[in-house]
């Protein structure tokens, strides 16, 4: 079983802790990584664009003029697509885009991920990602400390200081482990996890 490194705020290293097999020894596999980073962002997709049918457009029902005699083209509403102000004829309707992988294959993708980022060398464990305060200022010396300028830092859900002192730092999120995705993970220049929520994001993924 393979080991890394456990680092302070500073970067410097302070212990070691080991890598699961099961998770790290994981193959990484670029077909599984492609699907859930496409259902992550069919997801996202709000799906709202829309178009009215000519149930749906103002206008009367009634015939705008007799059917003969009259030598125009025969027109039985103004609401027909084929006027002007009409309805639309398989315009977009609101849709949802979304759909979901089966729950093997996203623990799956997010076992390649993490296997990537950690063979890239890019994956850091802290000791805790705990701040003074939550201003920008302190998620900022944090960065500085690890030389870092852009990443995902992951911690628990209850660590709600970290989340607001990173909100406006550009190419920066915080989330919590119970919440971490395929996607962020290979969205993310550097990979910043806390000791206690990378032994709690192993357990889940055993």
């Amino acid at each position: 079983m393979a080991k890394t490194q456990v680092l302070d705020k500073h970067g410097k290293a302070t212990s070691e802790i080991e890598l699961p097999d099961a998770v790290f020894g994981y193959p990484v596999k670029s077909h599984l990584l492609y699907e859930a980073a496409i259902s992550f962002e069919a997801n996202q997709r709000r799906g709202t664009a829309s178009t009215k049918t000519r149930a749906e457009v103002s206008g009367s029902n009634r015939k705008p003029w007799r059917q003969k005699g009259t030598g125009r083209a025969r027109a039985g509403a103004t609401r027909s697509p084929l006027w002007r102000h009409g309805g639309t004829t398989f315009g977009p309707r609101p849709k949802d885009y979304g759909y979901e992988l089966p729950a093997a294959a996203r623990r799956n993708a997010l076992k390649s991920a993490l296997a990537a980022k950690q063979a890239e060398s890019r994956l850091l464990i802290l000791e805790d990602l705990k701040l003074g305060a939550a201003k920008t200022k302190e998620a900022a010396a944090l960065l500085k400390g690890l030389k870092i300028d852009a990443g995902l830092l992951v911690d628990g859900r209850d660590n709600a200081v970290l989340f607001m002192a990173v909100r406006n730092i550009p190419k920066v999120k915080a989330v919590a482990w119970q919440r971490i995705n395929t996607h962020d993970v290979l969205a993310a220049k550097w990979l910043v996890i806390s000791a206690p929520a990378f032994a709690a994001l192993m357990e889940k993924l055993k």
